[in-house]
């Protein structure tokens, strides 16, 4: 007898839930998607995500209403290959990737994956957000040798960039993660700031802004300049940075801005690091952009209970949604405790609420690995 599909209203967490359907092999239906807006039914992203998804997989179904409201996913086994994508200009290219990672350690083979469109928008995670923020997450996870390559820059509105990126690492399932001990001390922060056709001054004065925010850390700061030339410049003129703060643990947090209309490159480099004080002061090992990621991981590990420590601020309402369809998927809990007080000779942890985190891995195995 085959089991209904899990079914969920509305277009919110419209990527995670289609990943947690591909890795828990159940059928969802997901209805009255903007069925109240002017322009009902599914966006031109959320369409084009849905053909990635079936390039990566092999048997999926997926059944989409006349009105575009209502979507009905029957997953299949994840094969991976190489794969070349077109992202529409509306999201950049780290609204398709960042749930592609998720999906690719436990596919049949290595996925080669080439993604054209924008780089990076101010919405979406970066390309450099994602190569030096989420690849760490995944590294704790035994998930490694990724690779990312910006063979193009593109900025937004007419794109143009180009982005290859290579998952060899398959894995059986994901180790478990311990990581309930006091927050890591930041040890130096590094960064890149880039722009494309316009004045390469520009990536310098980003830097000045930033480090003029970054100064009172007294942390070794070292932010790259990135100016595309040419071809490799996209379609339109853009700037912007991504930063990460380092731990010697290996843990890090990370921010980005992306100039707007009006800007200064002052401005953006200055927003940047004001965005990435915030995420280090709000505590835990893991910062806001990383931490849906991690908590898949660690649901989809051994049978084992693994903890992490996670910064109050982190925990939101997207957060919540996320423990509440991991529930509905797999049937399994997460225990959040309030962190223990801490040695009184810890400054870096007084005046921080944390929390720890406690799940126990449900025992996936790559499925398609073992059939190979």
């Amino acid at each position: 007898m085959v089991a209904p599909p899990v079914l969920y209203s509305g277009h919110v967490d419209f990527r995670m839930r289609l990943v947690l359907a591909t890795l828990s092999g159940r059928a969802i239906k997901i209805d009255r998607i903007r069925s109240d807006d002017l322009e009902p039914g599914l966006k031109d992203y959320e369409v084009s995500f849905l053909r990635l998804l079936e390039a990566i997989t092999n048997g999926s179904v997926i059944e989409i209403s006349y009105t575009g409201t209502t979507v009905i996913y029957k997953p299949g086994l994840i094969v991976n290959g190489n794969v070349t994508h077109n992202c529409p200009l509306s999201r950049a290219v780290g609204y398709f990737l960042e749930p592609v990672l998720l999906l690719a350690p436990f596919g049949k083979s290595a996925l080669s994956l080439t993604l054209q469109g924008v780089t990076s928008n101010g919405v979406d995670l970066g390309v450099d957000t994602i190569r030096t923020a989420l690849f760490p997450i995944y590294n704790k996870f035994g998930i490694m040798r990724q690779e990312l390559r910006v063979i193009k820059r593109g900025a937004p509105p007419l794109g143009g960039g180009e982005v290859s990126v290579f998952l060899p690492h398959v894995v059986l399932q994901p180790i478990t993660l311990h990581a309930a001990v006091k927050t890591p001390s930041v040890s130096k922060i590094r960064g890149v700031a880039y722009s494309t056709r316009v004045s390469p001054a520009s990536v310098n004065r980003i830097i000045e802004g930033a480090r003029g925010v970054l100064s009172i850390t007294g942390c070794e700061t070292f932010i790259y300049s990135d100016v595309a030339r040419g071809e490799e410049s996209g379609k339109s003129p853009g700037f912007g940075v991504s930063l990460v703060a380092e731990a010697r643990s290996g843990w890090c947090y990370t921010a980005e801005s992306v100039g707007g209309a009006g800007e200064t490159p002052e401005d953006v480099g200055e927003r940047a690091a004001r965005a990435l004080l915030e995420e280090v002061a709000l505590g835990g090992m893991v910062c806001r952009s990383q931490v849906k990621s991690l908590i898949v991981l660690m649901v989809v590990g051994k049978e084992d209970v693994g903890r992490v420590l996670i910064g109050k601020g982190v925990i939101d309402e997207g957060f919540v949604r996320l423990l509440r369809d991991i529930k509905t998927m797999w049937g399994t809990e997460v225990r959040i405790k309030e962190q223990d007080t801490l040695d009184e000779e810890d400054e870096q942890a007084e005046g921080l609420d944390e929390y720890v985190v406690s799940i126990k891995g449900v025992g996936f195995v790559n499925s398609s690995k073992k059939i190979a």
